[in-house]
């Protein structure tokens, strides 16, 4: 599908100057299924904003509720202190697919998909904060909210809760083996990369059994938990 055709379609991301990609276009995508996607898989947000000192890029934990994505940090931290009346963030969540081969290193290159959103976040109310923590951490640790004590009212004092919205984003998607042809003699391809859960390591004096939280989240990841 084309990225005529896909703005036409009513499941598509707005082409702005700001979202169009320039280098690589035919890389671009512009459905919104495409950008859920890549958040719904990504495990780290990269998360750029400007300080008084310069910019800034911080990696940050998130979760996607719908047409926002989550994030929360410390209210002592450049971020936290910044978002109080709302600030305007690039958020990148990368996924590197492969290694791609070519016959020469020009040509050689990775596949990935990527989502950039551009927008202003601003800070979730008090009486929202509990469930957005809840979000992130179901996200990455399914189920352990259950297994734990819930957050102190000190704890949740202490965490700002931050949302962009997804309305303005791009979306970028590369797959596949080498534009080049092969030549003899050199061996050219992809060396796929997973991301994949190992196998959970106890800390000492911890109940030895692992818990249903652990063996989900590796699951989510792929791995295999034994004895959970």
């Amino acid at each position: 599908m084309t990225i005529a055709e896909q703005i036409s379609s009513d499941d598509s991301l707005p082409v702005t100057e700001r979202t169009t990609v320039h280098r690589y276009a035919q890389f671009q995508t512009t459905s919104r299924a495409d950008l859920y996607a890549v958040l719904d898989e990504g495990l780290v947000a990269h998360v750029g904003f400007q300080t008084a000192h310069g910019p800034v890029v911080i990696p940050m934990a998130y979760a996607r509720d719908g047409e926002f994505l989550l994030m929360h940090g410390s209210t002592g931290s450049g971020l936290g202190r910044t978002a109080g009346a709302g600030v305007d963030l690039a958020v990148t969540v990368t996924i590197l697919d492969g290694l791609v081969y070519a016959s020469s290193l020009y040509d050689s290159t990775l596949n990935y998909r990527c989502a950039t959103i551009f927008g202003t976040a601003m800070p979730v109310s008090e009486d929202e904060r509990l469930e957005a923590v809840r979000l992130i951490s179901d996200r990455l640790m399914p189920g352990r909210w259950d297994e734990v004590r819930p957050p102190t009212r000190k704890e949740l004092a202490a965490t700002k809760a931050i949302k962009l919205p997804l309305d303005l984003a791009s979306v970028k998607i590369r797959g596949g083996l080498p534009d080049t042809e092969p030549e003899s003699g050199l061996w050219t391809g992809e060396l796929p990369i997973v991301t994949r859960a190992g196998t959970p390591v106890t800390q000492p004096g911890a109940d030895p059994g692992i818990p249903a939280s652990v063996a989900a989240a590796a699951a989510v990841l792929g791995g295999v938990v034994a004895g959970a």
